[in-house]
């Protein structure tokens, strides 16, 4: 993960992983993420990388991404509440972290500077601190 991003590209080109198309009953989450994997990562909105990351997909790509957010926006929001991105990140498996460990030394720092928190995204934190 040390790699440059190439942020004109999509996740379905950087994993050279083509997804067969969504089933025409497929959810709307479904849906979406098929075609954000078509996109450019570098035109993914915060929202975007909130549904992909918490769908676990794409975070090779997408975690260094996020925390280029969460560097300059702890508490960024996509769609549903303040913080939501960085509750995506925090709540990836353990081994995510252990796989990339800069990552997880990355966001230690940036949660280690935030008060405050509602009291969900502060549980999550102390989870994330703890693993």
């Amino acid at each position: 993960m040390t790699r440059p991003l190439n942020r004109d590209r999509s996740l379905e080109e950087l994993e050279r992983d083509r997804w067969p198309a969504p089933s025409a009953d497929a959810t709307r989450l479904v849906a979406m993420a098929h075609a954000l994997r078509l996109r450019p990562i570098g035109e993914l909105t915060v929202e975007d990388m909130r549904l992909l990351i918490g769908q676990d997909i794409g975070l090779p790509y997408l975690l260094p991404l996020a925390l280029e957010v969460l560097r300059d926006s702890p508490m960024a929001e996509g769609d549903m509440y303040e913080g939501d991105l960085l509750s995506a990140v925090l709540t990836r498996n353990p081994a995510v972290w252990t796989e990339s460990s800069g990552l997880g030394r990355e966001l230690r720092v940036i949660v280690e500077e935030l008060t405050d928190l509602p009291p969900d995204l502060q549980q999550k934190v102390e989870r994330f601190m703890t693993s």
